[in-house]
């Protein structure tokens, strides 16, 4: 097979997007537009990736400062022949070159690979049936069958804008041809543009054959010109994933009320539960279930964890069998070994917070470690920050926190110790012993022994 070469055309303005970002870089499923298009194009491994930018030039570039691109500057737009012009110097001469869309974000990965197996020798287009086909050029085919020609809509007769069949604008060819052939259009045209498509009418006066692929997914060829159609190819995005989802048989009480923006890997019998948003990197173990409204954010939740409504994950980990929520925030750094309960209104902040411990109300523990089999009362504050500087709060096994507790960092309370309601605590609690700090004073009674539950 010849080697590969992709060219993404990403040069427009996009007027209609009424936006100083440049159209290319709006986001669907929290990626760029044109980053959907880079992903699709490296996941074909060609030998090179060639981006025409235009309008926004730099801004484009630094989105993507780690790829690895050659950057092409459309100074003026001149039309998609044009455009390619601009590239022809970085075209290898004995590759096929694939042209992709840079406002086209769902473009289909099979697809391209059919028009790649397809460019050898010949040019192949893909197109679709649009119903109504108003601005788009309309696939010209003689009647045996062949393609012929591509009539943008303004140059097209009454009879030639009534077909259905149109250009996607997508296409491949060898380079030995479209070096060629991009030197011979001209811009005699209602639009004055240099037209890609008119390599077509060049391909066949010089007996290239020309395929045309049909596409039956329309939205894989459709491209964004407004936040209108942001809007709707991100609800097309969402539903796709929502299907590969359910496919994979994760439950989902509403396969239109999900939001995946990003990656997201689930375990067997799953279950999500409507207008949950989940971000960046997220991998969710078997029979975990997670409810309504939570947000969830490069994380990873192990096998049988519950999740409750209204709960925000982030950058955390968490392990089997937990109880989190409702109303609570993991933020970055946090991770909970196994069967531990965070409850409502709690905010936990690179948090370490070992097997069995509890913390269930209003309250914020930061830059703790939290041994195993700790209860944290309502109320409870880790006070991590002196105003320039942030200390650690260490939890030992055991140890029994009274409501409505602060405890000023850097402290630690020992193991088995008991911290009375209402303290501040500002130094060591010592192990197995009863703390308190009310009004001056701070004591610890050894000996004390913990009221038993009243059978």
């Amino acid at each position: 097979m010849s080697k590969l070469n992709i060219v993404i055309l990403a040069a427009g303005k996009g007027t209609r997007m009424q936006s100083d970002l440049p159209k290319v870089l709006h986001e669907i499923g929290s990626k760029p537009i044109l980053e959907h298009v880079i992903d699709c194009a490296k996941s074909l491994n060609p030998h090179k990736i060639i981006v025409v930018y235009g309008y926004g030039g730099e801004k484009v570039k630094e989105a993507f400062v780690n790829e690895p691109i050659v950057w092409v500057n459309q100074a003026e737009q001149l039309g998609t022949g044009h455009a390619v012009q601009q590239a022809i110097p970085h075209l290898d001469d004995d590759a096929n070159t694939l042209i992709l869309l840079g406002d086209v974000p769902l473009v289909d990965k099979l697809a391209c690979k059919e028009l790649i197996t397809f460019a050898t020798k010949q040019l192949v287009i893909q197109s679709f049936n649009k119903l109504d086909p108003t601005g788009y050029g309309r696939i010209i085919r003689a009647p045996s069958g062949e393609v012929i020609a591509i009539i943008e809509h303004k140059d097209a007769t009454e009879s030639q804008r009534k077909i259905v069949e149109v250009n996607t604008g997508i296409m491949a060819m060898p380079n030995e041809y479209l070096k060629k052939w991009i030197t011979q259009i001209t811009n005699n045209n209602a639009q004055g543009e240099y037209y890609l498509t008119d390599v077509v009418a060049l391909a066949v006066a010089q007996g290239i054959p020309v395929i045309a692929k049909i596409t039956s997914d329309e939205w894989s060829v459709t491209g964004i010109n407004s936040k209108n159609d942001l809007v709707q190819m991100e609800r097309v995005l969402q539903n796709k994933i929502a299907n590969q989802l359910l496919q994979q048989g994760v439950t989902l009480k509403d396969a239109n009320r999900i939001d995946v923006r990003g990656e997201l890997k689930c375990g067997r019998d799953v279950e999500i539960d409507v207008n949950c948003v989940f971000e960046g990197n997220v991998t969710i173990g078997d029979a975990v279930k997670i409810a309504s409204h939570c947000v969830i954010k490069n994380a990873t939740i192990a096998a049988g964890s519950k999740i409750a409504p209204f709960t925000h994950i982030d950058d955390t980990l968490i392990g089997e069998n937990n109880r989190i929520g409702p109303f609570a925030r993991l933020r970055p750094g946090t991770v909970l070994q196994s069967d531990a309960h965070v409850g409502n209104f709690v905010e936990l902040k690179n948090a370490q917070v070992d097997v069995g411990s509890k913390i269930n109300h209003l309250s914020y523990v930061g830059d703790a470690t939290i041994g195993k089999q700790v209860n944290i009362g309502a109320g409870t504050i880790t006070c991590n920050y002196d105003g320039a500087n942030k200390f650690r709060t260490v939890i030992e096994d055991g140890a029994f926190i009274g409501s409505d507790t602060q405890l000023v960092a850097p402290v630690t309370v020992g193991k088995n110790a008991t911290i009375a309601a209402g303290s501040t605590i500002t130094r060591d609690a010592p192990a197995g012993a009863l703390t308190l700090c009310r009004a001056r004073e701070q004591k610890s009674i050894t000996g004390w022994k913990r009221p038993e539950k009243i059978k």
